[in-house]
């Protein structure tokens, strides 16, 4: 037990916003049925489509062609997680050391992994392999958005941002 301030203001529980975004892909991505008849694939660029959107949360499915990627990027104010479904992918996020580096940190993805990303966090994320990918993507606070950064993004992001 623990004690609770007298000043303390209850608020009504936001069971959306208790859900880690990790479990709510997860769930997404074990649930097929929702999505299998989304689900293409496009020669000319990495496929996306909405699955769900409830105002706090947009749960989208990506599909990913041998050699398809994104831009280095952020999510300008979002929140989320992303959750492999099957093939291989790999993220590359970057950051600033308190020196001014640049630091990268390459993380191999198989089937139901998972990777959290919130404002400020740099990341590029690719297929490698020789098959095609599929991820479950859960995007808060501020929907899909994405700001493209410079390689290497020394110099802050570009100016164009893209969905």
């Amino acid at each position: 037990m623990f004690a609770v301030p007298d000043n303390t203001v209850a608020l009504a529980e936001n069971v959306v916003q208790q859900r880690h975004p990790v479990r709510v892909a997860l769930e997404y991505a074990h649930d097929r049925d929702r999505w299998r008849h989304l689900l293409r694939y496009d020669p000319d660029q990495r496929f996306s489509a909405l699955v769900a959107s409830d105002g706090e949360q947009e749960i989208w499915l990506m599909s990913w062609l041998p050699g398809q990627e994104t831009d280095l990027h952020d999510h300008v104010e979002s929140t989320g997680a992303f959750t492999v479904v099957s093939g291989t992918l790999t993220e590359t996020v970057s950051r600033k050391a308190a020196d001014g580096r640049v630091v990268t940190e390459v993380h191999p993805l198989v089937a139901g992994q998972s990777r959290v990303f919130a404002p400020g966090y740099v990341h590029h994320v690719h297929n490698p392999g020789g098959d095609p990918a599929i991820s479950v993507h859960v995007y808060r606070s501020g929907g899909r958005a994405m700001r493209s950064y410079r390689p290497g993004f020394v110099d802050g992001p570009t100016r164009r941002s893209a969905t």
